[in-house]
């Protein structure tokens, strides 16, 4: 497994992904986000984004990390760990100090060192933006906050991220006739031809 800059011809399969997971795509660029990507089969498996927020006059920069999803075939193996991992160091090579988050789950990301803000002390436009999450998510939404150098990675995500695989798929899901209440042998068809 590695992770990498999106590429124009991943933008249908995000698309489709970030639908598939009920994620929010605001603003949506292709070259906004990392994926993982499994080194043997190519397999793409997760991806995330950073989100610049451009401060008025007087205000700074801020970068958001949000778009976090993970396939439900990759998931508890370390993916989303080090997609956010890849998020924070171009976060800290782009020069910021501090990366924040929106979420509805911030247990997943506290074990990484972010910490809960009040949505008062966040920064204008992302005090703005989780309104806008909120309703999009339906409340529960909390701001975090990160210094990107206390960004910690948990052994146990590097150790299943190297051997991670996908979970086998799913039982065979094919409707029968009977699943919609026909009885095949007793049915008759608009255009039966009585073979």
């Amino acid at each position: 497994m590695y992770v990498r800059d999106a590429k124009n011809r991943d933008e249908a399969w995000l698309l489709d992904a970030i639908e598939q997971l009920g994620l929010d795509d605001v603003a949506f660029r292709s070259r906004d986000y990392v994926i993982a990507v499994d080194e043997e089969s190519g397999d793409r498996a997760g991806f995330g984004r950073l989100r610049l927020h451009r401060g008025g006059e007087d205000a700074e920069n801020r970068i958001e990390v949000t778009g976090i999803g993970v396939l439900p075939e990759w998931r508890g193996r370390g993916v989303g760990a080090h997609v956010v991992e890849r998020l924070v160091d171009t976060a800290a090579t782009d020069r910021f100090e501090t990366v924040y988050v929106l979420t509805d789950q911030p247990e997943y990301l506290t074990q990484f060192g972010f910490e809960e803000v009040a949505t008062d002390d966040l920064p204008e436009a992302l005090s703005d933006r989780i309104a806008e999450k909120r309703e999009f998510l339906g409340g529960g939404v909390v701001g975090l906050r990160l210094a990107v150098d206390e960004f910690e990675m948990p052994d146990r995500f590097r150790e299943a991220f190297k051997k991670a695989e996908p979970a086998e798929a799913a039982a065979d899901t094919t409707e029968s006739p009977e699943d919609f209440g026909i009885d095949p042998d007793e049915a008759t068809y608009k255009y039966d031809t009585g073979r």
